[in-house]
Formats: C-alpha cells, sequence, structure tokens
C-alpha cells in the first residue's frame, strides 16, 4: 500500500484511502473509524502473483469481513467469494494469509470493539448473554472464528454500503446503521447455533443437496424462473419442504432469492453501461421499467437512472 493516505471525503478527517502499491497490484483499501471502536475498511484490490503476509500472534477485536469476490486463506481456512468470517475477540495465532492468485478481491470488513460489543447487551452491567460469550474472549485465549454463507439480505446492505452516495455526516450514519444491520444479522445465527435450534440442523443431507439444485436451477433461469411447483418437480421435492427449506438455507424465499439476483444481475449491467435501463429491465425479467425501477431503488437505495449517473462520475 501507499506509506501516504489521502483523505476519501474532504469533510471527514477520519475517512482515508490507501492505494495499492503498482508493484503487486492495483486498487484500493479504504478505511474509516465511525465512531470509538467501530472501523470500517473496503479492500478492492486485483493483485498480479500471491500474496504472503506473515502474522505473530496479535490481540485481536471482534471482526466480521464478507468477501465478495476473490477469497483469501487464514490459519488454515479456505473464505471465497460469497462467504464471510465472522471472528471473536482474543487472541489471533501467528499464520500466514494467503490471498489467491490472479483475481479480483473485494472484501468488507468491520472491527468491533469488546467495549462496543458489550454496550448493546441492554444491561447495566454490559452482561452478554450466555448464547453470546464465547465471542469475548481474552487475550490469552485464542478468538473464536465462524465461516458462513452471506445471505441474498445480507448481499443487500453490503451493496447499500459499497454505493453509499452520501457524504460527511450522512454518509457516517448511512455506514454505522448498514454495518449494525450486519453485526445483528449474525449474532441472531450465533444465538441460534448455540441454542441448536439453527434451521439447518433440522433439513437431512439429501434435502440441502437438492436445494442447492433448485439455486443453481433459478439462477440459469432468471429470466424465466420456473414456478414452485415446477422446482419442486424437478428436484424431486414437495413444494412445501421447498419453500421451508429454500428458506432455512438462504435466508430467504424463493421469489425474494430471484428477485435480488436478478436486480443484481441490473446493477452489474447498468455498471458496464451497454445498454439503456429499458432493455435491462426487459433482459432481467421485467416487463415494465416503472416497476423495474421501484424494485432496484428498494434494494439498492438509487433509482437505475441515478445509480448509471453516480457510477459514471465515480470512475
Amino acid at each position: 500500500m501507499s506509506e501516504t493516505p489521502q483523505y476519501s471525503d474532504p469533510s471527514d478527517l477520519l475517512d482515508f484511502t490507501w492505494r495499492q502499491s503498482p508493484e503487486i497490484g492495483e486498487g484500493y483499501v479504504r478505511g474509516i473509524q465511525l465512531r470509538d471502536g467501530l472501523w470500517l475498511t473496503i479492500a478492492h484490490n486485483h493483485f498480479y502473483d500471491e500474496i504472503i503476509t506473515p502474522n505473530c500472534d496479535r490481540a485481536h477485536s471482534l471482526e466480521y469481513c464478507f468477501h465478495l469476490a476473490g477469497g483469501v486463506v487464514s490459519s488454515g481456512t479456505l473464505t471465497l467469494a460469497g462467504q464471510y468470517g465472522f471472528y471473536g475477540s482474543g487472541m489471533a495465532p501467528g499464520c500466514g494469509t494467503y490471498q489467491l492468485l490472479g483475481q479480483e478481491h473485494l472484501d468488507v470488513s468491520v472491527h468491533i470493539s469488546p467495549e462496543l460489543f458489550r454496550s448493546f447487551a441492554g444491561n447495566l452491567d454490559c452482561e452478554l448473554p450466555p448464547q453470546l460469550q464465547h465471542l469475548i474472549r481474552p487475550y490469552t485465549q485464542t478468538y473464536y472464528h465462524h465461516i458462513g454463507t452471506t445471505t441474498p439480505t445480507m448481499q443487500v446492505v453490503l451493496h447499500q454500503i459499497l454505493d453509499c452516495p452520501y457524504w460527511g455526516i450522512s454518509k457516517r450514519l448511512h455506514w454505522e446503521s448498514k454495518v449494525l444491520e450486519l453485526l445483528g444479522m449474525l449474532v441472531v445465527q450465533e444465538v441460534e447455533m448455540r441454542n441448536g435450534n439453527h434451521p439447518l440442523h433440522s433439513l437431512k443431507p439429501d434435502v440441502k443437496e437438492r436445494l442447492h439444485h433448485a439455486r443453481e436451477l433459478l439462477l440459469q433461469r432468471l429470466d424465466n424462473p420456473p414456478t414452485l411447483i415446477e422446482l419442486a418437480r424437478l428436484v424431486g421435492l414437495n413444494d412445501c419442504t421447498l419453500k421451508r427449506g429454500f428458506r432455512e438455507v438462504f435466508g430467504t424465499t424463493v421469489f425474494s432469492y430471484v428477485r435480488s439476483h436478478r436486480l443484481e444481475q441490473a446493477r452489474q449491467l447498468l455498471q458496464i453501461g451497454d445498454m439503456n435501463i429499458k432493455e435491462i429491465a426487459h433482459l432481467v425479467g421485467y416487463a415494465d421499467p416503472k416497476s423495474f425501477a421501484i424494485a432496484f431503488r428498494k434494494q439498492f437505495g438509487l433509482n437505475p437512472k441515478d445509480y448509471r449517473k453516480k457510477r459514471k462520475y465515480s470512475v
């Protein structure tokens, strides 16, 4: 990284960007302290070669990191695009961190101090419930970590962070609300797992496999997806099991999953800029451009025209 950071927002002295050293790749790391004990980092890089970063044992705050492109191997665990790592406080053991070869990397990560996390407990002693106490460990103990799959709802919030249209105080309030929203989703999952009633525990392996097959079929036919009855028949499940299981595995309904991925495809097409908005709407399955604009704004916070304009001027 460049030794001298640049201010990302002239009105915010706690918002910095470091450019990638041209010898090893292209891109940047943007970091901002949102408040005492809360830091947001957005890293978007393309490395020419494998990067190995040796680390010593070190004190570690709570952290979650979502990988939107590329992946990383840390402590022998591989985390790829579409996954996240959730880490408690404690001691992070020294190891090499290996970023995958020749790939684009896009990560959104948040660090939270143990003191700030405890402050959300809602009691005078800042005592965490038993299901969350494993997230706060002394620095003499190895930290907790969990690798999970990014749900479509999480993806929506992540893109609302990446495509923030605000500056100054409005930007800080927007980002803080979104990083805490993601934290809330992760905490819900931790509580469910600790209580032993995480939804995934109730599904047999062959049902999970069929549900993943259903997701692949939906992704292949986003422009003209099968009905629930047809999809259930294609993967060998009844429609009730499909609906219940799909929500449990992917955190959303079949309809919401299709809509989310249609709009994500539209967002990428708007970035490319080769098609007009009406053409994009039809391509992703919206016959009415107005309905498309309403759905797009609901998911990304901007209508398609304003999103394209923002991307144009940010390049």
